[in-house]
């Protein structure tokens, strides 16, 4: 018997489920941010909404988790025009950004030339795109989102960025081996971990970032192959070299401490723009029968650690 398959159709007018774009695409997409950070191959997190820079107001503003810094996201549920790419760098420049996202319905030639323009003169620490958001369906199903990413920084690869594995020696394979294990038996069952952190993509990167659902702080778990130490920590983001986040959890190092059980390595960082608090243990990695202990030691230290800082990060 022949399977019966559908037609795929793209609905061309978005204003069909986002009739306006400040009042109800930017509303979808701060809910959604993790759908974008698939498409660009990234960790986000809201942090602001109409955030303002100066007279004007970016609509999102959020935070790579994985390093911290700002990602400017401005939306336009049109065709891409100049007015846009003027506020673009404006917001950029305004938030010290990271990462500069344009989300449009059509990119017209002119602005693809821009953005690959401007990561073209662009250096490894900032880095620009361009992405259309489209709507799909199924023969009569509801539409459903795509974001296609048209233009993005020199040398990007989503893969990569995701999984780190297309380049790099033994280290970058061996920690991609790692986490890959650690996802798939660290959250295999309910527990206190698995209910409050959420599953995240491995990669060979030495960090696991955990969502604590605040822009000002998250955890991570680590691993350092040098030096065979693996860790929980968390880390107090800001946009600056601000350390008021920092010194307000710091003033009540005493009353976290005593609530987790064991001291913490403090490290406010001055020259960083995060500042870090950790638990470290000293391990053998090479001794891969010991791994499920060390991702057991990852979950008792990080629901710990969160509950001990958890009733000062409102104060932040």
């Amino acid at each position: 018997m022949a399977v019966q398959l559908g037609k795929i159709t793209r609905e061309h007018d978005l204003r069909t489920v986002w009739s306006n774009e400040a009042q109800a695409f930017t509303p979808w997409l701060a809910e959604h941010l993790d759908v974008l950070g698939d498409a660009l191959g990234i960790t986000i997190e809201l942090e602001e909404r109409e955030s303002s820079v100066g007279a004007f107001s970016l609509d999102i503003l959020a935070r790579d988790q994985d390093s911290g810094e700002a990602v400017v996201i401005e939306n336009q549920i049109e065709q891409s025009d100049h007015e846009h790419l003027g506020k673009l760098i404006t917001y950029a420049s305004g938030k010290d950004a990271k990462y500069i996202v344009w989300i449009v319905k059509d990119a017209r030639e002119e602005h693809r030339a821009a953005i690959e323009w401007l990561n073209k003169i662009s250096d490894d620490t900032i880095g620009f795109f361009l992405v259309e958001i489209q709507l799909w369906r199924i023969d009569d199903s509801k539409p459903a989102p795509k974001f296609e990413v048209v233009e993005q920084p020199n040398g990007w690869s989503k893969a990569a960025k995701i999984t780190g594995v297309s380049e790099g020696g033994a280290a970058v394979q061996f920690k991609y081996s790692y986490w890959t294990k650690f996802n798939d038996e660290a959250w295999n069952g309910q527990d206190a971990f698995t209910k409050r952190f959420k599953k995240r993509k491995e990669s060979s990167e030495h960090w696991y970032t955990l969502s604590i659902g605040s822009s000002k702080a998250h955890m991570a778990l680590l691993v350092n192959t040098r030096t065979d130490v693996i860790a929980v920590e968390f880390v107090t983001n800001s946009q600056d070299l601000d350390k008021t986040n920092y010194d307000i959890l710091f003033s009540h190092k005493a009353e976290i401490e005593n609530r987790i059980g064991t001291v913490l390595d403090w490290r406010r960082l001055d020259d960083k723009k995060m500042s870090r608090v950790l638990l470290e243990k000293q391990v053998e990695l090479k001794d891969k029968t010991q791994w499920p202990n060390y991702f057991a030691w990852y979950k008792e230290w990080a629901v710990k650690i969160y509950n001990g800082f958890k009733p000062y990060i409102g104060s932040l």
